[in-house]
């Protein structure tokens, strides 16, 4: 598969959720179409070298950091006074280094349970975890009940549970 192909099979579906979830965690601050350039770029790379295995969390954790850098150095360079909550929700500086990359392998793995769900289950699942759209919302933009919503939400739930269960070695969900 080209290069063009495997980006376009594997990271530009992802271009939209990426996008909005920089403008809402990140805020009208952040330069988002340079943190998307760079962060495709730098998955085209890491895909050349061969140790890239999960494209979609390789590319969200790329483009927090790239999002978090552009943040500092806009802080650094300004003249006036940082308002408190300008990096409040972005910036964690009491996680510890250990603490970061089990927090990102989690999320890695978080990532590959969803993308191992059926169809509509994923995109309920989406759209709550990434999107934090209420039940009602994600019925609407979906067009299926409430009802629907909140057994897929179950169901997404039970099989991410138990699909990271499974990765850490236990054979069944301590129910």
């Amino acid at each position: 598969m080209s290069p063009a192909e495997w980006f376009a099979a594997h990271v530009q579906p992802h271009e939209a959720m990426l996008r909005a979830w920089l403008a809402r965690g990140f805020g009208p601050r952040l330069a988002i179409d340079d943190v998307v350039q760079e962060a495709f770029l730098r998955v085209l790379r890491a895909r050349d070298t061969g140790e890239l295995q999960a494209p979609k969390a390789f590319l969200f954790a790329t483009a927090r950091n790239l999002a978090l850098d552009q943040l500092r150095r806009h802080a650094v360079s300004r003249t006036d006074a940082l308002v408190e909550t300008d990096l409040s929700n972005v910036l964690d500086d009491h996680a510890s280094i250990p603490d970061s990359v089990a927090r990102n392998q989690e999320l890695a793995l978080l990532t590959e349970a969803i993308q191992s769900l059926p169809d509509r289950c994923r995109q309920v699942m989406t759209l709550r975890l990434v999107y934090s759209l209420t039940q009602r919302e994600i019925g609407e933009k979906l067009g299926i009940s409430d009802r629907t919503v909140a057994a897929q939400l179950a169901i997404g739930t039970e099989r991410c549970t138990d699909f990271m269960l499974r990765r850490a070695g236990c054979r069944t969900s301590p129910r």
